[in-house]
């Protein structure tokens, strides 16, 4: 299944939107499974990510400017050769949602509950908004 993950991050130089079309091992029927899904690709990508590389690297005009416009410009390679441990990264994933450091959003509605039913159709959007703590002093 197919779905289209937007991920807004306030950090970003420009707070730009990153849109990726994602490709699940399943069908979630649950926010968790969802969450869990994404976190096996986003590890299953890095690992790729470690084991290919160019021996000649080059960017295209055009990969350079779309790079620039999300803030970093890069050949993607991967330096460090650790492999994740994925068991970690889906409860830390989990963990950082309850913990309120991102919301989740699908078809305008915000998801708020883990194990609530959910029924995604192929091609449907959901959108990731990583929240920013802000630091200051108190007078």
């Amino acid at each position: 299944m197919n779905i289209q993950v937007t991920v807004k991050s306030p950090s970003r130089r420009r707070s730009s939107l990153m849109n990726q079309t994602i490709a699940l091992a399943g069908e979630p029927t649950t926010l968790q499974q969802l969450l869990t899904m994404l976190v096996q690709s986003s590890v299953n990508a890095f690992v790729e990510r470690q084991h290919t590389g160019n021996i000649l690297p080059y960017l295209t005009e055009q990969e350079v400017q779309q790079s620039a416009d999300t803030g970093k410009v890069g050949f993607g390679h991967v330096e460090d050769t650790r492999v994740p441990d994925e068991q970690q990264a889906i409860d830390a994933a989990l963990l950082a949602f309850k913990d309120g450091l991102y919301r989740v959003f699908w078809r305008d509605e915000e998801l708020t509950e883990l194990a609530a039913p959910l029924a995604l159709q192929e091609n449907d959007t959901i959108v990731l908004i990583r929240l920013t703590m802000l630091a200051g002093r108190l007078w």
